[in-house]
């Protein structure tokens, strides 16, 4: 049984996440636990002079209650999977706190979240919140983009450096995943120029090429040039890329690829879900 929390602000991006998790994790028993946390100047700004905290937060739960209420009817329409069972949590602590308590209470196993693409120069490629829960929280994150639906998964792209060891629970991860899916991956290492690896990294490729063998279907590939963001784009486009599969420890990749890409051109953080892995 996986225990599988999903945050929502009742917005269609987090209703996406919702449709895309039931679909992706269809084969598999899970708990969905789905999380509501009011903001904190939402509950000051929304309440008047003479309100106290008590009746600020009494009007802050029965709203959040009501839409947990109607977000469930919603579901309950879908088609019903008998592997999934579903609970709603509301809180009223900051964002990343309110997730950290649920991994600790729940014992989750992913997080999927909703987010929405930029749609400027000047805008980010993702939500605070969802940057933040990345960045700053140690769980398998789900990204759900505004414009992504739900094909069974088959190739993901895994873009590395092969500068960092790949721990057996992150291979655990991945090759379940990839085995429950019947997911080809797609080993991705990009370079400024055509150079060797240096025998760090061959070390970690060969680690990487064993542990798969001959049970997962993979490939290894290579492109140069020197902005990240283009190499990857091309990847996806020309491959048909399903998912894009990262670790957070390898920074250099995870940093460019997921938080950098603002430029119109690149689209793939608009409609490829992204699944970061942390050791």
């Amino acid at each position: 049984m996986k225990n599988i929390l999903i945050p929502t602000d009742f917005s269609e991006n987090s209703w996406n996440a919702i449709l895309y998790a039931l679909s992706f994790l269809k084969k598999t028993k899970c708990n969905f636990y789905l999380l509501h946390v009011s903001h904190i100047d939402e509950m000051i700004g929304g309440s008047s002079f003479y309100d106290s905290k008590d009746a600020v937060l009494e009007k802050i739960t029965h709203s959040g209650k009501e839409q947990m209420k109607m977000l469930l009817k919603k579901i309950e329409k879908l088609p019903l999977n008998t592997k999934h069972r579903f609970f709603t949590i509301n809180e009223y602590i900051f964002f990343v706190d309110a997730i950290r308590k649920q991994i600790e209470e729940k014992h989750i196993d992913f997080i999927v979240m909703g987010t929405k693409g930029a749609s400027g120069l000047k805008e980010k490629t993702i939500g605070s919140n969802t940057g933040d829960v990345i960045t700053k929280v140690k769980c398998p994150v789900l990204v759900i983009p505004e414009k992504a639906t739900y094909v069974a998964p088959k190739e993901i792209a895994f873009p590395t450096d092969y500068n960092i060891y790949y721990r057996s629970r992150v291979l655990d991860t991945i090759t379940n995943i990839l085995t429950k899916n019947d997911t080809a991956l797609r080993v991705l290492h990009i370079a400024k120029k055509d150079q060797e690896l240096t025998d760090l990294q061959k070390k970690n490729k060969d680690y990487l090429n064993d542990y798969l063998q001959d049970d997962i279907e993979h490939s290894f590939h290579f492109l140069s040039n020197p902005n990240i963001e283009e190499a990857v784009q091309c990847f996806v486009e020309s491959r048909d890329i399903d998912m894009i599969m990262m670790i957070a420890k390898n920074l250099n990749f995870f940093q460019r690829i997921l938080f950098h890409p603002t430029v119109e051109k690149i689209s793939y953080h608009t409609d490829i879900p992204f699944l970061v892995l942390h050791e």
